[in-house]
């Protein structure tokens, strides 16, 4: 497959790289014209443009990779889909419901692949945790306790992710979309949904916390927290079943090594049997994500974190923004 990416910054960069052997990139877009060329310089045979709309219409390109602000999500995956090509567009995948209803209309009709870019679903730690959940040690789920956060760095509140035009609000819709999307597939989808999203470090315009407590209507429930006020980098998520319980801890990097515990009850009770797995490899989620990717367009089913899946996160992600402000 030949790829073309809108997004040259950080996250389209890690995508480029990210490519199993045999398909390319053959074509890249970003406003600024310097990431523009230092991406397309170190891809042979890439050519560049600074019109995004060249990239979506080149017969040169199969596939797109949409790694934008938000408030671009939605008009390039559009495009893209009018033009034909597959899409992974980074999550969450929009501003708003509004906007994400519109493509996954026009995705339906095309029959074209769209995946949001979670990228979580796809680190080691998370994946081993659902092949623990899926055997059926943990017994039936009872809970999830999540925490996520960073602590930003000296001049984050100009940067875009705190302008609400742009990215559709604060750390709910950027780090707490991932965990909202972890806390779905683990219980499936919530119907009562509550939340609170200060302001409690940041002077900016959208939140720098949020607190979510999400409900299924098995009474299942997600107490998630992510935070830019977090002063050591840290992600953590524990899943409760009546059996037992996995811990999960770090991505990586700044995040710490990523590790599984897995606590399992005993039927007299007591200490639990304790087994612990640890991963401290380089992040490979980008590249086990675009292989999902790939095989989902060259087989024809669905990819995990679809466009419903980012559609169910962005209605949660409303409520607890109108339930907030109210």
């Amino acid at each position: 497959m030949r790829f073309g990416i809108v997004g040259c910054g950080l996250i389209g960069r890690k995508r480029a790289m990210a490519l199993p052997s045999g398909h390319c990139v053959t074509m890249v877009a970003d406003l600024d014209p310097t990431r523009t060329h230092a991406l397309a310089a170190d891809i042979p045979g890439c050519s560049w443009t600074n019109q995004w709309q060249e990239v979506v219409a080149s017969t040169a390109v199969d596939a797109l990779i949409v790694a934008v602000t938000h408030d671009a999500l939605a008009p390039v995956t559009l495009a893209a889909l009018e033009h034909g090509k597959h899409v992974l567009v980074e999550k969450p995948a929009a501003r708003n419901a509004a906007e994400l209803e519109a493509v996954l209309s026009k995705a339906r009709q095309s029959g074209l692949v769209v995946k949001a870019g979670y990228n979580h679903r796809f680190h080691p730690s998370i994946l081993k945790a659902r092949e623990i959940v899926d055997s059926g040690a943990l017994g039936p789920l009872m809970f999830i306790r999540g925490r996520y956060g960073h602590g930003g760095r000296k001049g984050y509140e100009s940067e875009w992710r705190t302008r609400k035009a742009i990215s559709g609000g604060g750390e709910l819709i950027d780090q707490g979309t991932h965990l909202i999307d972890l806390a779905r597939w683990f219980l499936g989808d919530f119907d009562r949904v509550f939340g609170i999203t200060p302001k409690a470090f940041w002077d900016i315009e959208v939140d720098d916390n949020c607190f979510m407590a999400l409900q299924t209507p098995a009474s299942q429930v997600a107490w998630l927290h992510a935070s830019w006020s977090e002063w050591k980098n840290m992600f953590s998520l524990e899943i409760y079943g009546r059996d037992g319980k996995l811990q999960l801890e770090g991505l990586g990097g700044s995040y710490g090594i990523e590790r599984v515990t897995h606590y399992h009850m005993l039927p007299e009770m007591g200490p639990p049997e304790t087994t612990s797995w640890e991963y401290p490899f380089p992040d490979r989620s980008w590249h086990r994500e675009m292989a999902h990717f790939i095989d989902a367009v060259e087989q024809g089913f669905p990819p995990m974190s679809d466009l419903n899946d980012a559609l169910a996160v962005l209605r949660i992600v409303e409520e607890i923004y109108k339930e907030s402000h109210s």
